[in-house]
């Protein structure tokens, strides 16, 4: 069984307190020192009111003579930067104990009603086993929408599981490989019309020290059926064309998000080999009902070699996106192959009047094709709920806290500093 299990203590406690404190009002013995505290009136208002909380506001009315709810407004305020920062201590089955530091940060460059939050998140980890993380991921849109600046930045020191080509493998087919990891992807688009963008980029992935720690005895691995290389290295241009109708991707309230990216390797730029790819990332976001707050939305991402050989570690895994979300359920790598198809929906609705507290029910569906016949044989679903925490209701990010399940016993508890997608 292999799974992962990751613990936001910050936080944590912080979200068991409050979310039984109204179940506590009238029986618990502990009202008595929020008494102490908080004025009656404060308390009822804080938790159960519908202007929107997050928390700073419990944290600041919790310390605060003044007990004022921080004003939430609609109205953009350029120039203002909406930050968040989340340190976290976590257990996984392939990093033992972790340290990190999460942060986002969000703010506008406009003032007009279109205009779209920019955004920078960044996080830094390092772990029990040695292991370093630190990726930079930014969504920068300039005055007025004419431009996007989309960049992703990535180091990575990470031992991770791989199980083979193909959806067909089992949990038995598991070994550990080693790598350090460089990644650079920077893209620039332009505005066509509104919310339509053609763009252009650059791609750059650099593995190094690969190696194969403990692979089966007596047996050639997929990786070295496939080719494996103590370093390999994809350099490559992209022609994207963006369409993106929502204001706000830390947390889409509505609308349709269509990124397709056609990226083409070239060996005079230094990539081992020349390769073709095709990236669908599709998504849609509608209130429903549609008189509520409550969003159902669809996720859509596919990934196609149309030419060339990829090299293993580049090509389509769970969890594989640029934020590393897809396939919960399932630890990150856990199925591989030359081609992916997915599918995932998710409900998100308030539980709290003041939107402090949040859920969400998922269901997914992953399929890579198989190496020897190169078709779709296996479906992988995953499924499972979880809980969101206002973190900053500006920006509107919330600390996402999932349990997802797959086949074969796999699951875990998945985490995410804003939605899933």
């Amino acid at each position: 069984m292999h799974f992962s299990l990751r613990f936001i203590f910050l936080l944590l406690a912080t979200f068991s307190a409050l979310s039984s404190f109204e179940q506590q009002i009238k029986s618990d013995s502990t009202l008595r020192k929020w008494d102490s505290i908080i004025a009656h009136h404060d308390r009822l208002h804080l938790f159960t009111g519908h202007e929107q909380v997050d928390v700073f506001d419990i944290i600041h009315h919790l310390l605060s003579k003044k007990k004022e709810i921080r004003k939430d407004t609609s109205k953009i305020k350029t120039g203002k930067v909406y930050a968040s920062l989340l340190p976290s201590v976590e257990y996984t089955l392939q990093t033992s104990f972790a340290g990190a530091l999460n942060s986002n940060l969000a703010f506008y460059t406009s003032n007009h009603d279109l205009a779209n939050i920019s955004s920078i998140y960044a996080v830094a980890k390092y772990t029990q086993n040695k292991q370093f993380i630190l990726p930079i991921q930014a969504n920068i849109w300039t005055k007025e929408n004419k431009y996007n600046i989309q960049t992703d930045w990535h180091f990575e020191k990470f031992p991770q599981e791989t199980y083979g080509l193909g959806g067909l493998t089992t949990d038995a087919d598991g070994y550990q490989i080693d790598y350090d990891y460089l990644r650079f992807y920077q893209t620039l688009f332009k505005t066509i019309f509104t919310d339509f963008y053609i763009g252009f980029g650059y791609d750059f992935d650099y593995f190094f020290n690969v190696s194969e720690v403990n692979p089966p005895a007596g047996v050639v691995t997929d990786f070295q059926k496939y080719g494996l290389n103590p370093k390999a290295i994809s350099s490559g241009v992209t022609l994207n064309l963006l369409y993106d109708e929502r204001r706000n991707s830390i947390s889409p309230q509505q609308g349709y998000y269509a990124n397709i990216i056609y990226r083409n390797n070239f060996t005079f730029l230094g990539s081992d080999t020349s390769w073709q790819s095709l990236l669908l990332d599709l998504r849609k976001y509608q209130n429903f009902p549609s008189s509520s707050k409550n969003i159902i939305a669809f996720w859509t991402y596919d990934w196609i070699t149309l030419r060339g050989k990829p090299p293993y570690l580049n090509l389509p895994a769970t969890a594989s996106d640029t934020y590393n979300n897809f396939g919960r359920g399932y630890i990150q790598g856990r199925f591989r192959g030359r081609n992916l198809l997915y599918f995932e929906t998710e409900y998100r609705f308030g539980i709290t009047p003041n939107g402090f507290i949040g859920g969400v029910v998922f269901a997914n569906a992953q399929s890579f094709t198989e190496e020897t016949t190169q078709r779709f044989e296996s479906i992988l679903p995953g499924w499972g709920a979880g809980i969101r925490i206002k973190l900053n209701k500006f920006s509107k990010t919330n600390l996402a806290l999932d349990y997802g399940f797959g086949l074969h016993g796999s699951h875990g508890i998945f985490a995410n500093l804003g939605e899933v997608f």
